[in-house]
Order: C-alpha cells, then structure tokens, then sequence
C-alpha cells in the first residue's frame, strides 16, 4: 500500500495515510468503500431504519409502562451507559486515540445530555405522536445551528426541501386519526429544549470532528460517558437513580 513521506514545520517526518486509507468508510467494521458514494447512502440509510424503527417501537412501548412516565431521565442514563460501553469496544476494535480536548468533550456531553434528556423527558407529559411530531422539525433548527455555528449558506432549495420534509412527516404522523396528539405545556417546553440542544449538538460535533480530524467511535466515546457522568451525579442527588432502579426490578415484562 502506497503512502507518502511529509516533513512537518518542526523538522520532524510523519507518515501520510494514502488515498485508498483515505477514502475507507466501514459500516459495523465491514468496508463498504469499493461501493459507489451513491450505494454507500442507500446501505447507510437502510442500516438507520433498521435499527430506528425497532428503537422507536420500544421507546414508546417502555413509556407505555404503567407508572414508568417519570422516569424518562433515568431512561436516558441507561442509554447513555450502553453507548458508552459501545464506543468503548469500537475505539478498542479501531485502535482510536482521543484528539479532541477533553475541555470541549464537557460541552459536548453536556448540550448530547439535554438532547436527549429533554427529550425522554417530554414523554412523560406528551403522548409519542405528538412528540414525534415535534422531533419531525428538528431538521429546521439544525439547519439554523449550521448557519450560527459552522457559518454554512444554505441554498433556497435546500429550505424548501427541508420544509417540505418536515411537513410531509407531520401530515404522516397525524393521518393515524385513532390517536391524537396531546399538548401540555411542561411537556412542549421540554421537547423545545430537545430541539434547541439538537440544533447546537450535531454542529457542534461536526464542526470538531474536521478540527481535529477526530472519529465517530471517539466522539460517541467521550460525549457520552461524559453525559453519562453528569446525570449518574444527578440523578444519584435527587434520588432519581434509586427509585428507577426499584421500579425496573419490581416491574413486570
């Protein structure tokens, strides 16, 4: 495999990865770069719905749960436990070493922390369509991260396309007319607080992933086990973590 020699500003040689380095993109560790770029996003895509319909599915199956409503935060540290025990063995599997600051990793944990939280949380005054009807328009706001945080110019086209999406999977959501959506205001403030972490979090992300040349297993790794550290104190505070861990051992499957 061919690579190339580069002297760097302090005199010293490095070794630069070749194109074909480069250019290697792995789904589960398998490498899917000898597809085209137009097959590689329909694979990528189709690997999402398989795992976010299940995922969605037992979401709202968990809430249906008598009594497990306010629990959505212990939910969320539970989630982020096993995506921390995940990247975990990922960057061991890819040998990954830790490129962004570890300063900038408490922000990101922080802000991946109210993404998620925020939104667990609203599901246990929002029934599940309305919150995905909410979750629906998080491309909106995430566009407007982009334009604030990385300073990207988004064509006219591309506001059209994503209004349009947005709109086609709430008219989606609501044609089920057997269930209506039901709109509390603690519940929506809280959803609202999803959106706005959101539009911050995936910017914020990308934006030190070029920085820093840092990979998805790093970034899952850290921004997760330090989202994971902040609400394990808190909930253990509150006593949250205790009445969770009771009422999951007590509840009946």
């Amino acid at each position: 495999m061919e690579a190339k020699i580069n002297i760097n500003d302090s005199g010293n040689t490095e070794l630069l990865p070749s194109k074909k380095e480069e250019s290697s993109r792995k789904l589960l560790w398998v490498d899917i770069s000898h597809f085209s770029e137009l097959w590689q996003f329909l694979i990528c895509s189709l690997v999402v719905f398989i795992f976010f319909i299940p995922y969605g599915y037992l979401q709202e199956a968990i809430f249906a749960i008598k009594g497990f409503k306010p629990f959505g935060w212990y939910l969320t540290l539970v989630q982020f436990f096993n995506y921390s025990i995940f990247g975990l063995i990922e960057s061991q599997f890819n040998n990954t070493q830790r490129r962004i600051p570890l300063v900038l990793y408490l922000l990101l944990g922080l802000i991946l922390l109210g993404s998620m939280g925020f939104s667990n949380a609203s599901l246990g005054y929002l029934n599940y369509p309305t919150q995905v009807i909410f979750k629906c328009c998080k491309l909106i706001p995430v566009m407007i991260g982009g334009i604030l945080v990385q300073q990207k110019v988004y064509k006219a086209i591309d506001i059209v396309a994503a209004s349009c999406m947005c709109a086609g999977l709430i008219l989606f959501t609501l044609a089920d007319n057997k269930v209506s959506p039901d709109f509390n205001l603690i519940g929506i403030i809280l959803i609202s607080s999803a959106l706005f972490c959101d539009a911050l979090i995936g910017n914020f992300q990308e934006k030190m992933m070029k920085k820093h040349s840092a990979s998805n297993a790093e970034i899952v790794l850290y921004s997760y086990f330090v989202g994971f550290v902040y609400l394990l104190f808190i909930l253990l505070i509150s006593g949250q973590l205790r009445d969770g861990t009771e009422f999951c051992i007590q509840v009946e499957i």
